[in-house]
């Protein structure tokens, strides 16, 4: 029979157990929303509550329940109804601002690239293959993601660690725009054009380093499942945006004047950027990481714990799929823009509709993705994609066929609307493994492991284009002969089936929405929960109270 003591004046049930090792360690409660309750597994009289009773002895003893402290402000927004909201964070405002906008810029940058193609295949009159190697060599400098990933991961700069590398980034793009813009000698040639291509680049990559590094470490601190989509999506309107003006812009203005106009709108995200201070999205520098260590060892421990993320199985073997599946198709991009401007004599109006309507496609697929596709099976969903786009590879054979012109469809209707079908389908696909790689991205090396991914991509593409420049060359299309252009096309299509043979590296489900099938609540099951811990014979039952209970 284990006594039992209780106190009318302090609203805290105690007990002191005859036997000391059933003895439990009782943290140290608030009195505020405290109700004692005493229950008995036998029929006692609800009033002894308020008064000591002899109790009788039972198999189990008898059960003490105490209320925990809780703040009845948490039971309005329960927390499985913070996770559903998603943007209900600290600094969510700021942060949608400067990832919004990043991106939207990001996917603007087609407008200038597109009038720098057509000055470099009408003005400056550059081989096809020249083109395309001037376009993907002009990528290098993103291939040094990963340095400016561990960069940005180990080195502060007053106390933030993303704000500041994207202001660098920003500023190095607006100098070389700028540039371009203002300095007449800087696109009439075209080693001046291509050192303005690579610094401009250059700042490419460390903003976009920083912000995928943002983006992934404030998702996974304030578990917010949809902020790579946004990015996504917000990139996609840049690009619709971008490709509209661009072909509207390019048949009444000098390329110059474009120039300038995407340097202004640099100049707005540097000061949106410079606006916002890294303390008020929630992140604050490590105590122990500008003072007490190095920068040697910040390196040194950057580089083990990428080298440690990237021997994870998970990590590794869907990085190697998507590396593997886009180096090993030959882009033959370059002799297909040739092929349309020079001899199908599309102007740029078509050429940025086709663009438009291919951005509108990437960001609807997109917004599926986002509603209903992360329920799809992401192997099943990669396949299906890779299928298509090896599917959507054979519209351009169609063209140069001129099949079209047998159904009855003219070319600049055929180029608006399929022309950009295959380059979504490749932009769409990197999305599932943006999302996995983020919920998987282990904490402290968002920036490390976003920047490599975003670098192999990128080494990917360029030796996709490398190989397109040496198909292109071996199989004879020049500038003014495109006969071989079809069987360019043909064995692109057959490379691009090749990856699903290997379609098993690719994880089955994506793990993070499979925690959250397993772990997650719904805001009823929350809010009737009852937490507690049950000892028969010395009872101690804890359980989250309401003001309901509290009042009766």
């Amino acid at each position: 029979m284990i006594p039992w003591l209780i106190s009318t004046k302090t609203p805290i049930v105690t007990f002191v157990p005859q036997n000391p090792r059933l003895s439990i360690h009782r943290p140290k409660l608030s009195q505020s929303y405290l109700r004692p309750v005493l229950l008995s597994l036998n029929n006692q009289n609800p009033n002894t509550v308020d008064k000591p009773a002899k109790l009788n002895t039972h198999l189990f003893g008898s059960v003490t329940i105490i209320p925990i402290h809780y703040s009845p402000r948490k039971d309005k927004r329960s927390r499985g109804y913070e996770e559903k909201r998603g943007f209900a964070q600290v600094g969510s405002q700021q942060m949608l601002a400067l990832c919004g906008m990043g991106y939207w810029v990001q996917g603007f940058r087609c407008f200038p690239w597109l009038t720098l193609n057509f000055h470099m295949a009408h003005t400056l009159s550059l081989h096809p293959s020249i083109l395309q190697l001037v376009q993907n060599s002009g990528n290098l400098p993103m291939v040094a993601k990963p340095l400016c990933g561990i960069v940005s991961d180990a080195i502060y700069v007053g106390g933030a660690h993303r704000i500041p590398y994207i202001l660098i980034g920003v500023f190095l793009q607006v100098l070389s725009w700028g540039t371009l813009a203002l300095i007449p000698v800087a696109r009439a040639a075209l080693p001046t054009l291509m050192a303005c291509i690579l610094l401009s680049n250059l700042g490419a990559s460390i903003t976009e380093v920083a912000k995928d590094a943002l983006v992934a470490e404030y998702g996974q601190k304030h578990r917010m499942r949809g902020l790579q989509t946004y990015a996504f999506m917000a990139s996609a309107m840049g690009g619709i945006l971008g490709n509209f003006l661009g072909g509207y812009f390019l048949q009444r203005t000098s390329p110059e004047t474009m120039f300038l106009i995407f340097a202004v709108l640099l100049s707005f995200q540097l000061a949106l950027s410079s606006a916002t201070r890294e303390e008020a999205l929630g992140s604050s520098p490590p105590s122990d990481c500008p003072g007490e260590r190095t920068i040697y060892k910040n390196f040194r421990k950057q580089l083990g714990d990428l080298k440690m993320a990237l021997q994870d199985d998970k990590i590794c073997h869907p990085l190697l799929w998507i590396v593997a599946s886009i180096a090993m198709v030959p882009v033959l991009s370059g002799s297909i823009f040739c092929y349309q401007t020079q001899l199908l004599h599309l102007d740029p109006s078509v050429i940025g509709t086709s663009r438009v309507i291919g951005q509108l496609i990437l960001l609807s697929m997109a917004v599926l993705y986002d509603r209903c596709g992360k329920q799809v099976p992401m192997r099943k969903l990669i396949g299906a994609v890779q299928l298509m786009y090896a599917s959507s590879l054979l519209l351009d054979f169609v063209l140069v066929r001129q099949l079209n012109l047998r159904l009855g469809v003219s070319n600049k209707v055929f180029v608006c609307c399929f022309s950009g079908l295959a380059e979504s389908l490749a932009q769409f696909k990197l999305l599932p493994f943006s999302v996995l790689l983020a919920s998987l991205c282990p904490r402290g090396c968002e920036g490390s492991l976003t920047s490599f991914l975003a670098s192999a991509l990128c080494l990917s593409s360029i030796l996709s284009g490398l190989l397109g420049v040496g198909l292109a060359s071996l199989i004879g299309i020049t500038s003014g002969n495109y006969s071989a252009l079809p069987v360019g096309i043909l064995i692109q299509s057959i490379l691009a089936l090749l990856p699903l043979g290997w379609i098993h590296h690719v994880p089955a489900t994506l793990p993070r929405l499979e925690k959250e099938r397993k772990g997650g609540m719904s805001r009823r099951t929350w809010k009737n929960r009852r937490v507690g811990k049950v000892v028969f014979g010395s009872v101690y039952v804890c359980r989250r109270g309401r003001d309901s209970e509290t009042q009766r």
